[in-house]
């Protein structure tokens, strides 16, 4: 049997190349008969530009930028150079990612995206004239402003101290908006994200995701605030405001889906002119997934947690819903598997195995997670590999 093990990041436990690794030693254990191919995936976070190189190749840009604190961390720009045209990929966890922060630092108050406009000056330092931005896995909610200010829009003594501090910008803090506009104006800037949130309101950014990055309510509500007042210190300083070329009114771009993507990153990137573009689909499409997968007898995905916010807008769900075409069927193989049988299956996954069920489980994946992910594997491969 043709096996393809198309799996995503477990976290930041284990990369998709890791867990594409650990699951075909497994599938060779349960099923050594069978003919395994691996392409690793991504939603944009962490783990994006490799994903992106191994099927492009290009060549690296070594850089370094500051994380989410201000402290210095190596990070790096792929190029590939097209027909006509030169891509620059960015992953921008590098810079703003939670996994670069310890559980007693995360604090979406202070954490700035200053980092990840190190990394767009740096694309556009190497005469890129597209650049694809994945967003994924962020540790901040400071709606873009620090990548703005690194880009030259305003001073870092205001943007730059993440989203609490920006209650008291001034009017004129965005006073050099235009010219990094004007600069980026001969750029293809895409968006690269699935997630399809506003900036502001009960399901913005704050409200959604400030959380998980280590707020508490209290936090969450008043960086609200903050980046209720970013956008107006925006409207006062974009004069005229943006118009919709079909209807020729005024755009909110805080009400733009993928706004509050990476908390807020997403809203700052459509300031400079960015179109959205679904990150899994992006890499499904670079990697060239669905010839592999038209090639295949089956398709294996996985995750560190499947939960509701897997079932749209993540790698299981992008592979569930190109496989379709194909007529392949797709079983999928997670950390954690927290939904049931009725939701995986209008997913369009066949089965859907944990690696830990219990506790004791989740405590073994911890320790050892490519043992008991490839262990896990080894049996799924003997439930659907027919044997010899």
């Amino acid at each position: 049997m043709r096996v393809l093990i198309a799996p995503d990041a477990f976290g930041s436990t284990l990369g998709a190349t890791q867990v594409a690794e650990a699951m075909a030693g497994g599938w060779a254990e349960g099923a050594p008969h069978d003919d395994v191919r691996t392409l690793p995936l991504s939603d944009g976070g962490p783990g994006f530009l490799d994903v992106v190189q191994q099927s492009l190749g290009g060549t690296t840009v070594a850089v370094t930028v500051s994380d989410p604190l201000g402290r210095e961390v190596p990070a790096a720009v792929l190029l590939v150079d097209e027909p006509g045209r030169r891509t620059a990929w960015v992953e921008a966890s590098q810079a703003s990612g939670l996994h670069l922060l310890g559980a007693d630092e995360r604090d979406p108050t202070v954490t700035s995206t200053w980092g990840v406009g190190q990394l767009l000056d740096a694309a556009i330092g190497e005469r890129a004239t597209r650049v694809v931005v994945g967003v994924g896995g962020g540790a901040t909610n400071d709606g873009g402003a620090g990548m703005l200010a690194a880009l030259g829009a305003g001073p870092a003594s205001v943007l730059a101290r993440g989203g609490l501090a920006l209650r008291g910008a001034p009017d004129d803090a965005l006073l050099g908006l235009a010219g990094v506009m004007d600069r980026l104006s001969g750029v293809d800037l895409v968006l690269a994200t699935d997630d399809d949130t506003p900036l502001l309101g009960l399901s913005g950014t704050s409200a959604a995701d400030a959380p998980r990055k280590g707020a508490t309510p209290e936090q969450a509500q008043e960086l609200e605030g903050a980046l209720g007042h970013l956008t107006d210190v925006v409207g006062r300083t974009l004069l005229p405001a943006p118009t919709d070329l079909l209807t020729g009114r005024p755009r909110r771009l805080d009400r733009e889906p993928g706004a509050g993507a990476a908390g807020g990153l997403g809203y700052a990137l459509l300031l400079l002119g960015a179109r959205v573009t679904g990150a899994v689909s992006e890499v499904l499409r670079v990697t060239g997934f669905e010839v592999a997968a038209a090639g295949s007898d089956l398709v294996v995905t996985a995750t560190g947690r499947i939960d509701w916010q897997t079932l749209r807008g993540s790698v299981v769900s992008g592979v569930a819903e190109a496989t379709m075409a194909t007529a392949r069927p797709v079983v999928a193989v997670a950390g954690e598997c927290l939904v049931g049988r009725r939701e995986t299956m209008s997913l369009g996954l066949a089965g859907c195995y944990a690696v830990a069920d219990h506790s004791r489980e989740l405590d073994a994946l911890v320790a050892d997670p490519v043992a008991t992910l490839s262990s896990r594997t080894a049996r799924v491969a003997r439930t659907w590999s027919p044997a010899r």
